[in-house]
């Protein structure tokens, strides 16, 4: 195995606390008191500083006794208490299985077993995000049983073939819970989900019920993210972005004055230990497998004393997200260097990082992060032609897979022509996926896509072009000079299950079964 790839359960989310003592390494003393030794390690597994999503399953269910000459039972195999013991072992083996399986940080709680009104009322004081639900029979309990707090949600499973059947599988539809479309979701927000709608029941398949776990857990870590912006919130194109992403996804935007960097740069360049780590940790950086240096060297050097400073402001503050106003200007005077590297560096090891500062795009690149547990490639959108954009922008991850780095040219923020910026080459043939959002508007589209290209071309450093699959000429009216989020793999239908959750009008043009029919679900 490759020395720098991470196998998938490498990949795991973990809690904010463990990620602070793992991944900082650091105390809180200042620049030239710190440990030098080991803070940047290329080899170490990225992690992810995700809250975990708690479940609580519930088994609904109705004791039935025989009766003579009567109909005395409904359909279920579930009607009496042998059975359901029975189906409580069957689901505890069930999700410890699912629990395994998962590649973020699922804690899934003991099943309570409900067979009155009472029971269910008593379970919603629990401290859990979501309710999974097994509707094995008596269908007066479904609906107690589903999440009553407007921020929590529910999963409905009903067996057909995967076990004892239940009667959930005849009976739930409309009499029980809503068709989910545009009209009802846009009553939804962070703070009331909208309750359970027809979206939220699988059958039998638990596949289906891990990518909408995958889904919520994402959703849980958006909104309210903390997130650190050097040099002021902006919106690109949209100034009122900073104040909308406040109010609707309750993100706590700190800024950061550029002032605290000169002064914490002037300190790290006077500290001679500091800066032969920073030369030892450039010689790592370049002895990466399919690394070419193409800038002058003192700027990748200097860039690791910028990203000493952005980790150090990551602890301080305990969060996980950061972005940087005035990158093409301000930055490069202050650090003489770019912010390309430091950026790449800190999504590399699982951090939220961006440039640019546009909190226009910074929701959907937050909550993509979450959902695919993977880097999130921020970038520049094109013109549409031929089914294919050019996607760039000078600070791509390398490590766009979560495991493995891409081969990079180390070459000069392109419009700057100074510093240092990663080219990163992405495999052709894979497969991609990226959110543009309507500036402020609560709409944002949905594009999937595979790389055909990795091209030179005379703009941003990071680039290529992206076939887009399905409605591709649906873009052309949606090319705003705007920014989009990228992620390695599909997870739009995670996205779109997510978004209507919070009132988000999801405008998938991939999804070339849209148009053909009245009722699409996620899936």
């Amino acid at each position: 195995m490759c020395d720098h790839c991470m196998n998938r359960r490498d990949f795991m989310t973990v809690t904010a606390a463990i990620t602070a003592g793992r991944m900082f390494g650091l105390s809180s003393a200042g620049p030239t008191e710190r440990s030098i030794v080991d803070e940047w390690n290329p080899d170490m597994p990225p992690t992810i500083a995700g809250r975990p999503l708690r479940v609580q399953p519930i088994l609904a269910h109705h004791v039935m006794s025989p009766k003579e000459k009567t109909s005395w039972r409904s359909w279920s195999d579930i009607i009496n208490e042998p059975a359901a013991a029975e189906e409580m072992q069957r689901i505890a083996g069930e999700l410890k299985e699912l629990s395994v399986r998962a590649d973020f940080a699922l804690e899934i709680l003991p099943t309570a077993k409900v067979t009155t009104a009472e029971q269910a009322v008593n379970l919603q004081k629990g401290d859990f995000d979501v309710v999974l639900l097994y509707a094995a029979s008596n269908a007066a309990l479904f609906r107690p049983c589903c999440a009553a707090d407007p921020k929590r949600d529910t999963v409905v499973f009903v067996r057909h073939r995967s076990g004892p059947i239940y009667y959930g599988y005849e009976c739930l539809g409309t009499r029980y819970f809503q068709i989910p479309s545009p009209e009802l979701w846009q009553h939804n927000s962070a703070d009331n989900h909208g309750g359970t709608t027809l979206d939220d029941v699988v059958v039998d398949n638990y596949d289906e019920v891990l990518w909408r776990f995958r889904a919520l857990y994402g959703l849980k870590n958006f909104i309210g993210q903390r997130m650190l912006a050097l040099g002021g919130a902006l919106g690109k194109w949209d100034s009122t972005a900073p104040e909308v992403a406040h109010k609707r996804y309750k993100l706590d935007i700190v800024p950061i004055d550029y002032k605290d960097l000169a002064t914490r740069l002037e300190t790290i360049q006077s500290d001679t230990k500091l800066q032969r780590q920073f030369a030892n940790w450039t010689d790592r950086y370049l002895a990466l497998p399919n690394t070419k240096m193409e800038t002058q060297r003192e700027f990748v050097e200097r860039a690791f004393g910028v990203y000493t400073v952005f980790r150090d402001w990551l602890r301080e503050y305990g969060v996980s997200a950061i972005t940087v106003a005035s990158c093409m200007g301000t930055i490069i005077g202050v650090s003489d260097t770019a912010a390309c590297m430091p950026l790449s560096w800190l999504n590399d090891e699982g951090y939220i990082a961006f440039c640019e500062s546009d909190f226009v795009v910074m929701p959907p690149g937050i909550l993509l992060h979450y959902i695919a547990g993977k880097p999130v490639f921020m970038h520049n959108s094109t013109f549409p032609h031929q089914g294919i954009v050019t996607c760039a922008h000078c600070t791509s991850p390398r490590r766009m897979d979560g495991k493995r780095y891409e081969p990079a040219r180390i070459m000069t923020h392109f419009e700057s022509d100074f510093g240092a910026a990663p080219k990163i080459e992405m495999p052709i043939g894979q497969t991609v996926c990226a959110i543009s959002p309507e500036y402020t508007k609560p709409r944002w589209v949905g594009i999937k896509g595979i790389v055909r290209d990795n091209p030179c071309f005379a703009i941003c450093r990071s680039q290529q072009d992206v076939e887009i699959l399905g409605h591709w000429k649906r873009l052309i009216p949606e090319a705003r000079d705007s920014h989009w989020m990228m992620v390695y793999g599909d997870f739009l239908r995670e996205v779109g299950y997510a978004v209507h959750k919070i009132g988000l009008t999801w405008d998938n043009i991939s999804d070339v079964d849209a148009q053909e029919t009245q009722y699409h679900p996620s899936t």
